[in-house]
């Protein structure tokens, strides 16, 4: 173990003794009441330093301090070589997947310089160095700005048909003037139960802070970059339905939510702590239990404030809180999907249609329990009612292309009457071809083919076309074109053969039955 260092002002007080009263190193040490050995380890650094009374008086304890010890914070042997303390840090911190230890490095200092410190004072050395790198800023925390919001392991429900346990998470939200706490359990960590805790936690608040203070659970931050996180898209979508700003705590850096972290550890004490005794056979259950605790711990007088946390929370954070909107957030995930070529995207094997234009560009898809909305570099392009039906499409007329809609807007019907603009003769062309088919759709080519030879011949040529497929029974676009083509139509169609007459029934005409 090191020596420990006695106070500049006491090591003064032993150069005062030597250069000023003239007493020896005994008496010095009586009235120091120090070992010996220390006050002329003193005496002999001053020695060494040149430092006299005279220019003692005159020196600062930080002046003072550089002379008498210029290699550091230590009264270490000059002769032995100190660690590297900064390199000892490093190594510790890039290697750590590696599990590097101090052992290790000392290890390792001890065979450069064999000479050197043994592993306890290695140790204190580094540890005495590393304390100083820890400091911390106390947070201001002004009325009505920041929630900070956390997880920790819950209590255990178990299963009443098996007995199986299953552990919770308890979710906790603490303002940052008031320390006014929420905390609710739910079963995972998982995007719903997150953003459901904090809708629940702003019903019990009656109100919004301007900022969410989150860790960088995956929930809450997509990309937990040290510059630039960037906020899971339901989680910021939720803040923007309540106005509030989305600040993550820092990677690895437990201190920018301190305020949480105590919450958690006071949760812990008046909730997990107090029911650690009771079954529960479900979650209502637990959160009816904990809402109990909760209000206990709440009303309950804090010593160091002479007021409970509601009361700090009534004066100081609500007046200065947001309202909270008309109706609360309702879930939403967010996805990205791409457009194909027929301006559909897929959303849980169902396929709902985009403006066609987007095709093969990238949506932003925001998902709810009954509605499906794409976005496109923010503005929103398309909007359904959401459906269960797998491999099925849903589609809107005014996101098809013009020549597709008119498509879509075909019919058996439609393309009779349209062809009976040109004759009676062709709409009954149209229809037997329609009928001739297992589906009507599978005619619909031939019989536009039929109508847009009107754009090539006249009308009533075409007509006449028509009348003499249906004799000849040639009802097919090729036929009709052959005619025309040809010029078959203009030739007139041949006088059907008189069929004769049977013979009527009569009881005295005997029958083939007579002969056989």
């Amino acid at each position: 173990m090191l020596n420990k260092r006695l106070p500049m002002r006491k090591i003064k007080e032993v150069l005062r003794l030597k250069y000023v009263c003239g007493l020896g190193e005994r008496e010095i040490a009586q009235s120091c009441q120090v070992a010996r050995a220390t006050v002329g380890n003193y005496l002999k650094r001053a020695d060494v330093a040149g430092i006299t009374w005279s220019n003692v008086a005159g020196l600062g304890e930080t002046e003072l301090e550089r002379r008498l010890f210029p290699l550091g914070n230590s009264i270490e042997d000059p002769q032995r070589p100190l660690p590297d303390c900064q390199d000892i840090y490093n190594q510790l911190r890039d290697y750590k997947k590696l599990n590097l230890t101090l052992t290790q490095l000392w290890l390792e200092y001890k065979e450069r310089h064999p000479d050197g410190y043994q592993y306890t004072q290695f140790c204190e050395y580094y540890h005495r160095w590393r304390g100083k790198l820890d400091y911390g800023m106390r947070q201001e925390h002004r009325a009505g700005e920041k929630t900070f919001v956390d997880y920790c392991d819950g209590l255990s429900i178990v299963d009443p048909a098996t007995g199986e346990l299953t552990l919770t998470q308890l979710f906790v939200a603490v303002w940052g003037a008031s320390n006014y706490t929420y905390a609710d359990a739910t079963m995972t960590q998982k995007l719903p139960c997150w953003i459901g805790s904090h809708v629940r936690a702003f019903e019990y608040f009656g109100c919004v802070p301007r900022m969410l203070v989150p860790d960088n659970l995956k929930s809450g931050v997509h990309d937990a970059c040290f510059y630039e996180p960037e906020i899971n898209p339901t989680y910021a979508d939720m803040a923007q339905h309540y106005d509030c700003a989305v600040l993550p705590a820092r990677p690895a850096k437990p201190r920018d939510k301190a305020k949480v972290e105590a919450g958690v550890l006071i949760a812990q004490r008046w909730i997990l702590a107090v029911l650690r005794h009771r079954t529960f056979f479900s979650l209502a259950e637990l959160n009816v239990a904990i809402r109990e605790c909760l209000e206990r711990m709440n009303t309950r007088t804090m010593r160091r404030m002479g007021k409970s946390r509601r009361e700090l929370f009534e004066s100081l954070d609500r007046p200065s809180a947001l309202s909270l909107p008309q109706n609360p957030y309702e879930y939403a995930e967010w996805i990205k999907a791409g457009v194909n070529i027929d301006y559909h995207v897929e959303v849980d094997n169902h396929y709902y249609s985009v403006p066609f234009p987007l095709i093969r560009e990238k949506l932003d898809v925001r998902l709810t329990a009954a509605t499906i909305e794409g976005f496109h570099k923010g503005e929103r392009v398309a909007a359904h009612a959401r459906s269960n039906i797998r491999g099925a499409y849903t589609t809107l007329k005014e996101h098809m292309p013009p020549e597709h809609r008119r498509y879509a807007e075909w019919t058996p019907s439609r393309f009779i009457q349209w062809a009976g603009k040109t004759g009676t003769a062709t709409a009954e062309v149209v229809e037997k071809i329609l009928a001739s088919r297992t589906y009507p759709e599978q005619a619909y080519r031939a019989c536009l083919g039929i109508m847009r030879l009107s754009r090539q011949y006249e009308p009533a040529r075409v007509e006449a076309a028509a009348r003499r497929a249906l004799y000849f029974n040639a009802c097919s676009y090729r036929s009709i074109r052959s005619i025309l083509a040809s010029g078959l139509d203009s030739h007139a169609i041949p006088e059907p053969e008189p069929r004769q007459t049977p013979l009527p029934l009569h009881e005295n005409i005997r029958g083939q039955e007579f002969y056989s």
